[in-house]
């Protein structure tokens, strides 16, 4: 199978006034039509930088993205971010919010049963739609997110983006947060790029997990390929041997081989 994303040796260089900073060198990923990619590394590794990339928010150094056989050059609804903070806005509710993403993508081409259909359905994908009346002040930070996933599916990107979704939420809700998104991500076979700093999730969630190393020059270091059969359950998989040596080549390519790989960056 051919890929849907081509991420095709992308450089990333930032002027400084003590000169350019070379954020990534060399950074080459091929991505299939519904697998959920896991990117993972220490702070400062380029991370966000490669998905920004591929939203169109910068334009490479040198290389590019190719999404479904076009160059990406800005940020288009094909490809929906979500990000660590959910990015509501206050003063609407959570129907309006998904409303406006339906608006711009579909204002044209849906009428408004159509588009009203459309929102509370994808409000319930993401079990929202009791409180689809209720402003952000009003439901809790796990609900916020579940609103901006439905914001960002709604959209019906071919690529879902997201940047360390549930970062910023409690250990229960994250882990009612990622069966969610394992629900969504097998009924929808979305295509998902993840930034997680989690292990654990990175093994639970991925079908490949990418492993940068720390910048500057920062490039991809392994791949792992999560052979664990879906649906996945966590409590299952915690006394499974193969999830077990999955997680420990993550936690030892971020713990052993990443500080040879910057011992002998140093030293070369």
């Amino acid at each position: 199978m051919s890929a849907l994303l081509d991420i095709s040796h992308i450089d990333m260089v930032f002027p400084t006034p003590s000169g350019d900073f070379t954020a990534l060198k060399g950074v080459d990923l091929q991505i299939k039509k519904g697998e959920f990619v896991s990117l993972i590394g220490h702070s400062g590794c380029g991370k966000s930088t490669v998905l920004n990339v591929v939203a169109g928010l910068y334009q490479a150094s040198k290389g590019g993205v190719i999404l479904a056989g076009k160059e990406v050059t800005e940020p288009g609804p094909e490809r929906a971010v979500v990000f660590q903070n959910h990015s509501l806005l206050p003063w609407l509710t959570a129907y309006q919010n998904v409303e406006l993403a339906v608006e711009q993508v579909f204002g044209k081409t849906m009428s408004k049963p159509e588009k009203k259909d459309w929102i509370e359905h994808n409000l319930k994908l993401v079990h929202m739609d009791h409180a689809m009346y209720k402003r952000p002040n009003e439901i809790s930070g796990g609900m916020k997110q579940r609103v901006g996933i439905a914001r960002a599916l709604a959209m019906q990107p071919e690529v879902l983006l997201m940047d360390e979704p549930f970062g910023a939420l409690d250990a229960l809700t994250r882990a009612h947060m990622q069966d969610s998104l394992m629900e969504i991500q097998n009924e929808l076979n979305n295509t998902v790029i993840m930034i997680t700093h989690d292990v654990d999730e990175a093994v639970l969630l991925s079908d490949r997990i990418v492993m940068m190393t720390n910048g500057p020059s920062a490039t991809i270091g392994e791949i792992l390929d999560v052979n664990l059969e879906r649906p996945r359950d966590r409590l299952s998989l915690s006394k499974d041997a193969n999830y077990n040596r999955l997680r420990s080549e993550v936690l030892t390519f971020l713990y052993e081989k990443q500080r040879k790989v910057d011992t002998s960056t140093k030293t070369a």
